[in-house]
């Protein structure tokens, strides 16, 4: 699997007019060697230029892990001493002959720290900003990626179910995201999930973004949850909002609205579309409704490896939807200082329209 995806990132470098790229710890290098870094104080660096054999450079304690590289390589290795890094750098730069080529970096990753011993090491080299690359590189999903994501979703919802009885009057924000982060690693999800889970309650409820806090659930309250599973490096990522106890006028009349919207989301998706379509589709039933000023962000994102990746579902992306792509669709309606509602399943496109990954209840769930 390996082998061919550096044979489409040799395709991809030849078609943007780079002579290699470099990246570091992250998605990328995870999908193309099937290795996982930590991003720290050590630099990991992989440079691959199309027609040559790949280079490490890394830290010796990280030895160990080129056994599993599914291809030949040449790595060079450094010790805990910092000055022994520079020379490592300048082995690898010689043995590509580094000096003079355009370089495709990763400019969400790349740091400072990897790019000073590069230019060190090969001072005429130019590293641009390989966006073009990088987000078509695992845009498309195959049957084995899919599978992986069906299982980080069914470990997620699964979590989330067992943690519906222990929701009460009372309890803490912090607590319950907490708890049902156990709970995601008690149903198998990978230790290092996709990012924090979010349970917002009352008027932490109307910021999309909210951190859990050590307010207590009170009634009448909408609380939202946003939380997400890992299966083998690929990501889920689901909302559902809950009311405790019986919901007003208003709380109805918005949950009503985000479901019409979520549901006309996930029904436009299919090969062909413009990513901007989705977003339009979804915004259109808020705005019907008269509550288009509380929809505050785009209708969702690309997800795979990370939680955030292309396709980014906001109304001016015209960059067309294809089979495999899998992307988030998460409307929302937002009353500063009230409460606020947001409903997201996980989307893949398929050839003939597209279908959900996850498949929870979408109406608001009522806590007695």
């Amino acid at each position: 699997m390996s082998i061919l995806r550096l044979e489409n990132l040799s395709n991809s470098i030849a078609d943007n007019g780079f002579d290699g790229v470099v990246l570091n710890p992250g998605a990328s290098l995870t999908y193309l060697t099937g290795l996982s870094f930590h991003l720290m104080e050590r630099p990991v660096v992989f440079i691959y230029l199309p027609h040559k054999r790949p280079v490490l450079i890394l830290p010796e304690l990280e030895k160990a892990k080129l056994a599993e590289l599914p291809f030949e390589s040449s790595a060079f290795f450094f010790g805990d001493n910092p000055a022994d890094r520079i020379e490592a750098f300048h082995s690898a730069a010689k043995e590509l002959g580094l000096d003079g080529k355009n370089l495709a970096v990763e400019p969400t990753r790349i740091r400072f720290l990897e790019l000073e011993y590069l230019k060190a090491c090969a001072p005429s080299a130019r590293y641009l900003d390989g966006s073009e690359i990088f987000e078509t590189l695992r845009l498309k999903k195959d049957e084995s990626e899919i599978h992986l994501m069906e299982k980080a979703v069914d470990i997620a919802q699964k979590a989330f179910q067992a943690l519906l009885p222990q929701i009460r009057v009372g309890r803490t924000e912090r607590m319950l995201a907490n708890e049902l982060t156990t709970l995601m690693l008690k149903f198998g999800s990978d230790p290092e999930l996709p990012f924090q889970a979010i349970f917002s309650s009352g008027p932490n409820s109307a910021n999309p973004h909210a951190a859990p806090s050590e307010r207590e659930l009170q009634k009448g309250d909408l609380v939202v949850v946003d939380w997400g599973a890992s299966y083998q490096g690929y990501a889920s990522d689901l909302t559902r909002t809950l009311v405790m106890g019986e919901p007003n006028a208003e709380q109805k009349a918005i949950a009503a609205s985000v479901l019409r919207a979520n549901t006309a989301g996930r029904a436009s998706g299919k090969p062909g579309i413009q990513a901007g379509d989705v977003d339009r589709a979804a915004r259109a039933e808020i705005e019907k409704d008269g509550f288009g000023v509380y929809f505050t962000h785009r209708t969702g994102h690309g997800l795979g490896m990370e939680a955030h990746e292309t396709p980014y579902m906001f109304a001016e992306n015209k960059n067309l939807l294809h089979t495999g792509m899998v992307y988030t669709v998460e409307p929302g309606i937002y009353l500063p200082g009230k409460y606020g509602v947001r409903i997201e399943d996980d989307v893949v496109v398929t050839e003939g329209g597209s279908r959900s990954l996850s498949d929870l209840p979408r109406e608001m769930y009522v806590i007695a």
